[in-house]
């Protein structure tokens, strides 16, 4: 059974990134499903201490796994591209993280940043549906259509998005809303997958097969 493992909000944590990969591909060998695949919401940078070695290791994991790594892009990130082509102020960045992704390339200013991560961080998409679930990082508005939302929808949203009990047509899997509790929130409509990894809680994924839309279960890296 072909199995798909949606991947919450990094925040530079990249010792439990491996660990929670390395869990994922372990369930989905003893499952037999053979190799999985991976879909991580975005903000992989700020925060955390290891911003550079998450984007190594999501750029390696993708070219390892060409047909099977989508990866999304987080608010984070466009902040950091709105930043490196002039269109965002640095310290409102710095504030939210940025500094640490700095000092974790060795670096003073975002331009400085190595060419092939920067280019890698503009291929991110916005969204990615599989036809059973709608992932996103920040969510969706819901007074549009799926094909229909604005990018700022999809990377910021939170109200009316949050509250809204409403059919989407899909389960809405997402981040960006940092869960309290550490743990995913389910809604019959969508998915919190924001488990706080960038404060220092668990980072989570979320096991899905092609046979039901809700998650057959869930997997962490404390």
């Amino acid at each position: 059974m072909p199995l798909t493992y949606a991947i919450g909000d990094i925040h530079g944590a990249l010792h439990k990134l491996e660990s929670l990969v390395a869990q994922c591909r372990a369930h989905a060998g003893d499952d037999g499903g053979g190799v999985p695949k991976f879909v991580f919401v975005g903000d992989y940078i700020d925060r955390g201490p290891q911003s550079s070695g998450v984007i190594r290791y999501l750029i390696e994991l993708a070219q390892a796994l060409p047909d099977n790594v989508v990866t999304l892009m987080g608010n984070h990130e466009a902040m950091l591209l709105a930043i490196v082509d002039g269109m965002f102020a640095p310290q409102d960045w710095l504030a939210q993280g940025g500094m640490q992704t700095l000092q974790s390339y060795g670096v003073e200013d975002a331009r400085d940043l190595p060419r092939e991560h920067v280019d890698w961080l503009r291929r991110l998409r916005l969204s990615y549906d599989d036809g059973r679930r709608f992932f996103v990082h920040a969510g969706v508005d819901p007074g549009r259509p799926l094909e229909a939302q604005t990018e700022r929808d999809l990377l910021w949203i939170r109200e009316p998005f949050l509250s809204y009990r409403g059919d989407y047509g899909r389960l809405v899997v997402h981040g960006h809303t940092p869960i309290a509790a550490g743990v995913p929130e389910l809604r019959g409509n969508r998915l919190d997958l924001d488990t706080g990894a960038g404060y220092g809680r668990a980072l989570t994924a979320a096991v899905f097969s092609d046979q039901q839309t809700a998650p057959l279960s869930f997997l962490a890296a404390a």
